[in-house]
């Protein structure tokens, strides 16, 4: 296959080390404020469900909350094409994000997740969309900023801000939630306060950001742009409502002959013929929406696309980046409701191991990874760390097959830290320490490489909308595979589920080997520009 050219017009690195330090916090800075809302519509939102009491099936299709950031790409050509006046290329769009983050956050505090579940879905919807944005301006100012010889570490850093969040809004506020051990916080208290660092991020934004130079819009028509972003939520709206009122009752109809004498519970045969209409119903809705962008002329959409296309080897990339975190997505979907509810862990020890121990872990596997980098190149990265991703996913097999006490226990010391507190000694159960660090060291080490990869594949006059595409690509794993996760864990069990999982990571490491050539020749142009 011909080898996939640098398409990236690449930054000067300006002189000095200071401003290099000044990128790498800056770098860490923003993978902070990206990481902190993931978790709240993630993570820690399948907690809060899990602890409210709604099924697996029910949690797993309510991950679809998270549907924004695989159609990300749609709006991101609006942040290409226009700033905001006053602070910029990018940082006006960032501080917008940011604030409108934080209100969304201090509203959906206030919606009760079980009396109003739809009202909580639409919420939870656009804190994600605000989020989703946020990743858009963040992907695209990271890319423009640094230098192609500082991407690798730039990713790792990265990566280390944004699981440090995690470990906040994922690990920590589980802690908090804990009555017996924790801070006995509620959920809401929870999502307000960090609806409170929202503003301090957009804050930070606003005064310590370097202005970006020599990063130049895209040039079109701004009418067209807007008629046809436009264009493309009016078809986005048709696609739903006709998969609403036309497919997911016709559906239903063709499925029932199918579970006449079946043994599967209602429940689940709804949610099956759900998962069924929602396929269905994106068949529908991306060619639809397409065919809206090209007859609207959305202008900076269809460049940046037909940019990012004119190369060869891009079709067989979008397909790497699908695949790629689709077994670690896929074991991780439902991660928490499987060792709170199926495994039976505390939320305080779900909390201290698997939120803020094992997130430690994957800060120091991105850092490793990226130093790894540095000696094998990206190609042999993406390859060693997609085998150690696979192989963490039976710890989990492991762990389910064996459950608690395989390894015995270790036991926590009763701690207080201002931010966060034990108030007496917990036990952690040895099995799950193993299986969490080997997942975390393993995934971090694969994001680092992961990230650098799609960094080198944007044209710099298009970074957000070709990061948006490429990143949108790379989260249909982690979005699309909730609800045939829930439903899938359901019904074969726990240790099926994970070894399903383990599978779906095969095909990333064929497809990643037949283009070892053009992801080598990627490594060779960014020496070059050096």
């Amino acid at each position: 296959m011909p080898a996939f050219p640098s398409s990236a017009a690449e930054p000067p690195a300006p002189p000095g080390r200071a401003a290099a330090w000044h990128r790498a916090i800056v770098v860490a800075l923003l993978g902070f404020a990206s990481g902190l809302p993931l978790a709240l519509t993630g993570q820690a939102m399948q907690a809060w469900l899990s602890m409210e009491g709604l099924d697996v099936a029910t949690i797993g299709f309510l991950s679809l909350v998270g549907l924004p950031y695989t159609f990300k790409f749609l709006w991101a050509p609006l942040m290409d094409r226009f700033d905001l006046p006053w602070l910029g290329r990018r940082r006006g769009w960032l501080v917008a994000t940011q604030l409108a983050l934080a209100a969304a956050l201090f509203a959906l505090a206030g919606v009760s997740p079980t009396g109003a579940t739809q009202a909580f879905a639409l919420m939870a919807v656009a804190v994600a969309f605000l989020s989703a944005s946020q990743d858009v301006v963040i992907d695209a100012y990271r890319t423009d900023l640094l230098p192609a010889p500082e991407r690798g570490i730039g990713a790792s850093l990265n990566i280390a801000g944004y699981r440090l969040a995690m470990i906040l809004s994922g690990g920590i506020a589980l802690i908090w939630t804990d009555a017996q051990q924790g801070g006995g916080w509620t959920w809401p208290e929870v999502y307000r306060f960090m609806a409170g660092l929202m503003i301090a991020a957009a804050a930070l934004s606003a005064t310590l950001l370097p202005r970006l130079k020599g990063a130049a819009a895209p040039q079109s028509v701004p009418r067209n742009d807007l008629v046809g972003f436009a264009a493309v939520i009016a078809a986005v709206a048709v696609g739903y409502l006709v998969t609403d009122r036309v497919i997911a009752p016709a559906v239903r109809a063709a499925m029932a002959p199918l579970w006449q004498g079946s043994s599967l519970p209602a429940s689940l045969q709804g949610r099956w013929a759900d998962l069924v209409s929602l396929l269905a119903g994106i068949g529908l809705t991306l060619p639809l929406a397409a065919f809206a962008a090209r007859r609207a002329r959305f202008e900076t959409l269809l460049s940046g696309l037909s940019n990012y296309f004119s190369h060869s080897g891009a079709a067989a990339f979008l397909v790497l980046i699908v695949l790629y975190k689709l077994g670690d997505a896929f074991a991780g979907s439902l991660m928490t409701p499987f060792l709170l509810k199926a495994m039976a862990y505390t939320p305080a020890e779900v909390g201290v191991v698997n939120k803020v121990l094992g997130l430690w872990l994957t800060i120091a596997g991105a850092l490793v990874g990226g130093a790894l980098m540095l000696r094998l190149g990206l190609w042999r990265s993406l390859m060693l760390f997609g085998v150690l991703q696979l192989a963490s996913n039976m710890a989990f097999w492991w762990l389910a097959v064996g459950g608690k006490g395989t390894l015995g226990a270790l036991t926590i010391p009763a701690f207080d830290w201002v931010v966060v507190q034990l108030t007496s000694p917990t036990p952690v159960d040895g099995a799950l320490v193993a299986a969490v660090a080997f997942e975390n060291i393993s995934g971090g080490m694969g994001t680092a490489a992961f990230v650098a990869f799609l960094m080198s594949l944007t044209n710099q006059r298009f970074t957000a909308t070709q990061f948006a595409m490429l990143s949108a690509f790379a989260s249909i794993g982690r979005v699309w595979v909730g609800p045939l996760a829930g439903v899938l864990a359901d019904s074969i069990g726990w240790p099926t589920f994970f070894v399903v999982s383990t599978v779906m990571a095969f095909p990333a490491l064929a497809l990643l080997w037949w283009l070892r050539a053009p992801v080598r020749a990627l490594d060779a142009a960014q020496e070059s520009s050096r």
